[in-house]
């Protein structure tokens, strides 16, 4: 498993200051896609437990919100090892920080079937679609993607929005 990226100040990637990770390898290639050089699983650095050390002493800022996941496809099959391991790892030292990711996948279809989603607190599903772009949606880049509460979406057994949107 490979990552392209580690953003240590991100202000873009959910609500505050927030470390960043962009997880290399995404097979959905959407058109347009804003990160294209995250797509070559082959591509980026190695992800290794030194990885996750160093994203959870970044973490250990007061200033840092939480930890946003995005890529490339943090939850393809080849990458939803890693991502699992590191957000495990993130809510067990940060309890009260959030973490936030983005997936081509759909919760219903996918996601909500990954042991590791339950260490997520807000997931922006569904791929981009270049022609229901749209610049002003927060968090999202097309209006087809949903801003999804997670773990109220666990509890009641069906997609609830988040209040992030």
């Amino acid at each position: 498993m490979r990552y392209n990226k580690i953003r240590k100040m991100d202000i873009s990637n959910g609500p505050g200051v927030r470390v960043s990770i962009f997880f290399q390898g995404c097979a959905f290639h959407c058109k347009n896609c804003f990160n294209p050089e995250t797509w070559d699983f082959k591509g980026g650095n190695e992800f290794t437990d030194e990885t996750i050390e160093e994203i959870l002493t970044l973490c250990e800022d007061d200033s840092i919100a939480g930890l946003s996941m995005l890529g490339g496809e943090p939850w393809h099959p080849l990458n939803v090892e890693g991502t699992t391991k590191l957000a495990k790892a993130f809510k067990e030292k940060f309890p009260d920080k959030t973490i936030w990711s983005w997936s081509g996948f759909t919760f219903e279809d996918y996601l909500s079937k990954q042991e590791g989603i339950k260490y997520i607190d807000v997931i922006v599903d569904g791929q981009f679609q270049d022609e229901l772009r749209n610049p002003n949606l927060m968090w999202k880049g097309s209006s087809n993607q949903r801003v999804i509460d997670v773990q109220k979406s666990l509890k009641k057994n069906k997609v609830v929005l988040s209040e992030e949107q």
